[in-house]
């Protein structure tokens, strides 16, 4: 079974507590994209997103893989402006040259490797990546919020219309993350 297969069907039995987020390669942009199908079935993007992500800011682009490299989870995050998160399964061209915030466009782990800590180990990449920035942002989906509140994520309703959200469904929120240690640009 390919890594792709594996991942989409579930994988086969990988020891889920061994697996580790590591840098996201190209060629497993199909296996990430399999895996995002299967957990956010509406809330499509194309390959292409990820890898027109992956190649903008690949520091921001993990995966969670088994020892056996099958892909568990994900995790894509890039910088934006401030107030400006990209529109769902929109390529971006390029980033913002003057871009003053940190954006965690998603962060998936697969449900069967889920309560394990995964989840938390990649955010904390990410935060640890968003800290040249001084705010983080996200859009908090399916009921996510208690979980990014966690980790210092505000609720910040009223400050992207509703329409902006609209596409990301009824539960979408916006949350902010000042991040006060932001290393100066």
């Amino acid at each position: 079974m390919s890594a792709a297969a594996a991942a989409a069907s579930g994988g086969p039995g990988h020891n889920l507590d061994s697996a580790l987020w590591r840098p996201m390669h190209g060629d497993e942009v199909a296996a990430v994209t399999a895996l995002a199908d299967r957990v956010h079935p509406g809330l499509p993007e194309d390959q292409a997103v990820f890898a027109e992500r992956l190649a903008l800011w690949p520091r921001g682009c993990l995966v969670l893989a088994s020892a056996d490299d099958v892909i568990l989870g994900y995790a894509v995050s890039h910088p934006i402006r401030r107030h400006e998160p990209p529109s769902l399964g929109k390529l971006l061209r390029s980033l913002p040259d003057n871009a003053d915030s940190y954006y965690l466009h998603d962060v998936v782990v697969a449900p069967e490797a889920r309560g394990k800590g995964h989840a938390e180990a990649g955010v904390r990449r990410l935060l640890d990546e968003a800290q040249a920035f001084p705010i983080a942002a996200l859009i908090s989906v399916y009921g996510t919020a208690p979980f990014w509140h966690r980790f210092g994520f505000e609720l910040t309703d009223g400050v992207l219309p509703a329409e902006r959200l609209a596409a990301y469904g009824e539960d979408a929120r916006y949350m902010l993350r000042p991040n006060p240690s932001a290393i100066p640009g």
